[in-house]
């Protein structure tokens, strides 16, 4: 099947034909007809399966007979993140350069003033993030009852991120009539209460299985201790040939101290957290597209937001708490057909975290032992026998302890109810200050004036 046998019309084909796109992925080929007959959809795929041109292209196709009014937009699209509304915004630039519409992209971080200027102007398409459309709403600047087109993307990202209150508040100042569509790379229980509430007799499209990993992304874990987990990182970095990798961290407080980590060892870094503004994250995201950054250190804001094509791999720092963030993250990688590779580096702490994610994706991971470096810089990987009897984090063996306590200069920590020697006592300490040029007392030349 091919994008003209769905319907659409001369100048979006145009538009695809120019972006080499020649036959609709089948959550396209399902939903896009769906749409085009105004029906509600609920639409469940995985991520990289392209469900934003699913919805997109219909939407021009719809949307191209009319014109908007000052403040009034026809459509709506909620994302949960910024970086999620441009790549949509970016997709209506794309797909709907010959249809002439105003799209309005809402969202936190850039000027308020420019977005209200296009709002006045009138939009046809109106992208935004829960937050800042209320802002804009309570202000006055747009008016909701004009929307024939409801779109709700990645649904399970809003649960997860708090904004389902947000989102009944929306839905509540919209039209009753009007077409929603809800799409989402997973479907838990409370979404499937959520498209219960806002659509009616919405066609529901599958895809894939709920959780399912792409075939094309090869998954492996190696298991550490937590104080050696950057040097496991390190390890498998300079083992595997990676062209640029997204690197997960589930607290956005060590994000950067790995970043910074990195950077010393010579790799190009950068990180990529919500704590930044919009325009560092614009620029870090432009430098990462063009190569000038090979690792992006990212929390899981980037797993839904970003979408970069050719990825080659995915690193998991720390074990996703939520066994379908594991999935939106390796995601990221084999995509288009295309080899990916995806690592985790787990701890005895995540064992019930790594169980999650097998129960979830009914398939095992293979776990790689990656094995210290010797002095020549060559890794030593540990045989099935030794790894079972040795654990992971590095201990200091008895010998060990007993050659520093019995290294000259340091005192030991065993008491003595003897009586010291004080003779041996100073010229002890007189050895081993020889090298220090900082003296303090007299030393052991007492002045003429005490013997007095």
């Amino acid at each position: 099947m091919s994008f003209k046998d769905l319907g659409l019309q001369p100048d979006i084909l145009k538009a695809l034909e120019e972006c080499d796109y020649s036959s609709p992925t089948p959550i396209q080929e399902k939903a896009i007809p769906a749409i085009l007959m105004m029906r509600d959809v609920v639409g469940l795929a995985q991520t990289g399966t392209g469900k934003t041109a699913g919805f997109t292209l219909p939407m021009i196709e719809i949307l191209a007979g009319g014109r908007a009014k000052a403040r009034m937009p026809r459509s709506l699209i909620l994302s949960p993140t910024r970086e999620l509304a441009a790549q949509i915004a970016a997709s209506f630039d794309k797909y709907g350069k010959y249809c002439k519409l105003n799209k309005a992209l809402l969202v936190g971080g850039t000027s308020m003033d420019e977005q209200i200027k296009i709002l006045e102007r009138g939009a046809d398409v109106l992208i935004a993030t829960p937050g800042r459309l209320l802002d804009l709403f309570e202000r006055g600047n747009i008016l909701l009852t004009d929307i024939k087109i409801f779109v709700i993307d990645e649904a399970d990202k809003m649960m997860d991120m708090g904004f389902i209150p947000d989102i009944t508040k929306i839905a509540s100042l919209l039209p009753p009539m009007r077409q929603t569509l809800l799409f989402s790379a997973t479907m838990p229980p409370e979404i499937s209460k959520l498209s219960e509430k806002f659509l009616s007799n919405p066609k529901e499209i599958k895809v894939n299985p709920p959780a399912e990993t792409a075939t094309t992304i090869k998954q492996f874990m190696v298991n550490t201790g937590p104080k050696q987990k950057r040097d496991t990182l390190l390890k498998i970095i300079e083992q595997e040939d990676v062209g640029n990798a997204f690197v997960f961290c589930n607290r956005k407080r060590d994000i950067d101290g790995l970043a910074k980590w990195l950077t010393g060892k010579g790799y190009k870094v950068a990180p990529m957290h919500g704590d930044m503004d919009q325009s560092q994250r614009t620029e870090t995201l432009k430098r990462f597209k063009n190569d000038e950054i090979q690792l992006l250190i990212c929390s899981d804001v980037a797993a839904r937001g970003i979408d970069v094509q050719g990825l080659s791999h995915v690193f998991n720092f720390d074990v996703p708490m939520n066994a379908d963030d594991y999935v939106h993250r390796i995601g990221r990688t084999g995509r288009a057909g295309k080899e990916g590779r995806a690592w985790m580096i787990a701890t005895a702490n995540d064992d019930k975290f790594v169980k999650a994610i097998h129960d979830l994706t009914k398939k095992d991971i293979e776990v790689v032992e990656i094995g210290p470096k010797t002095r020549s810089g060559e890794d030593k990987s540990e045989t099935k026998e030794s790894s079972q009897n040795k654990p992971s984090g590095k201990r200091r063996s008895n010998n060990d302890k007993s050659a520093k306590e019995k290294q000259p200069g340091q005192k030991s920590n065993k008491k003595s109810n003897d009586k010291p020697n004080v003779k041996a006592n100073k010229n002890e300490r007189k050895q081993n200050n020889e090298d220090d040029e900082t003296v303090i007392g007299f030393g052991d030349e007492m002045p003429a004036f005490f013997g007095k």
